[in-house]
């Protein structure tokens, strides 16, 4: 890397994402510009999207957006954007620009090393063939000329190197964090008074294996449960003909995407991310800090969140009857299910709070300027 040892008191700092939505990518980008040490770091946002939720966190923490009109990649938006951004970057002598997802990793990586900016650092958040070919092939070409890539779970950290072949030395890791004053469990009316509620919480896409959830949820038989799945997505049509199918549909409650998840949570007695794909999920992490009893598929970062048999259980992705398995185990044994619960939640306090990730971003960032 070209950057000279001789490092500014306060190092300039432009964190990019596309949106400034409810998604956990916005919210890490946010929550890393708000814990950053500010007599360290000068924070500065760059976004196409600025007029979301999350805008109003980032005006509170004083920190200034930069909005770059890009809407699609196919506009001459983009060649105007570049040299805006370009302007941007040198007039601010911003020092480290960091991409956040896969939008920015295609744009900001290529113009900030255009902009002559000293460090370039990309973010891997999940696996690539839910991007598509032709993306997967242009994220490469963003890894070798990128100095890091920062990752948030050790299996996407493996994923890079094994998979996508980029140099070890460049991949950084920096577990997402949550916080968990936020996600305390909260003594909320119970949402089905009587009976244990089964959860999960999430977009509804084919990725997120909740066909699965609803296929063990019909093999319990009769032992009172109520089946609650939060959030809105492209299979929703689907997961309730699927319901219908099965003959669970009186007990399958559906709720549209809400802001109100920790109030959700609070009301789920065993979470469920049954997911096909997944890197670090911030819907395990919020369920596991607001105590309820986790169960997860065995794929990308989960098992680093549950430790199978101590703070909940993992079991075999798409395996219905495993999965049924489990959950007959712990709607019955209220001792174990109570204790993986409680285990659960320290987990997530003692080692994934915003703090905690802002302080190893830093350390990211200290050691891309001091090369």
């Amino acid at each position: 890397m070209v950057m000279s040892r001789e490092c500014p008191e306060r190092i300039p700092v432009l964190l990019m994402v596309r949106e400034l939505g409810i998604g956990g990518t916005e919210r890490q980008l946010v929550e890393t510009a708000r814990f950053l040490r500010r007599d360290r770091f000068i924070l500065h946002v760059g976004c196409f999207r600025p007029d979301g939720l999350r805008r109003r966190d980032l005006e509170m923490a004083e920190v200034p957006i930069l909005h770059l009109p890009v809407y699609s990649f196919k506009s001459a938006a983009v060649l105007k954007a570049a040299s805006q951004l370009i302007r941007y970057i040198r007039d601010n002598h911003i020092q480290i620009v960091h991409s956040f997802d896969a939008p920015l990793n295609l744009f900001a990586v290529p113009v900030a090393r255009i902009a002559g900016t000293p460090a370039v650092i990309s973010s891997q958040r999940g696996y690539r063939d839910l991007t598509g070919p032709r993306v997967k092939q242009l994220l490469r070409i963003t890894d070798r000329i990128a100095h890091a890539v920062v990752v948030n779970c050790e299996a996407m950290r493996r994923y890079l190197v094994e998979e996508e072949h980029v140099a070890e030395h460049k991949v950084r890791l920096c577990y997402n964090g949550i916080e968990v004053e936020r996600y305390q469990r909260k003594a909320v009316p119970p949402p089905f008074p009587g009976r244990l509620v089964i959860g999960s919480v999430g977009a509804l896409r084919p990725e997120k294996g909740i066909d699965t959830l609803i296929r063990a949820f019909a093999k319990l038989g009769d032992l009172g449960a109520k089946l609650a799945i939060v959030g809105s997505g492209p299979e929703e049509s689907r997961l309730r003909a699927l319901s219908s199918q099965l003959g669970v549909e009186r007990d399958c409650h559906f709720e549209p995407a809400t802001t109100q998840v920790a109030e959700w949570l609070s009301g789920i007695d065993i979470f469920v991310l049954p997911s096909r794909s997944e890197a670090l999920s911030n819907a395990l992490m919020e369920a596991m800090a607001c105590r309820c009893c986790p169960i997860a598929s065995r794929v990308g970062g989960n098992p680093e969140l549950v430790d199978h048999a101590r703070n909940g259980l993992l079991f075999r992705v798409d395996d219905v009857a495993e999965l049924a398995s489990q959950l007959r185990e712990l709607l019955t044994d209220d001792d174990r299910r109570k204790r993986f619960a409680a285990a659960a939640s320290e987990t997530i306090r003692s080692r994934f709070t915003f703090a905690q990730a802002a302080s190893a971003m830093q350390e990211i960032y200290e050691s891309v300027v001091s090369v």
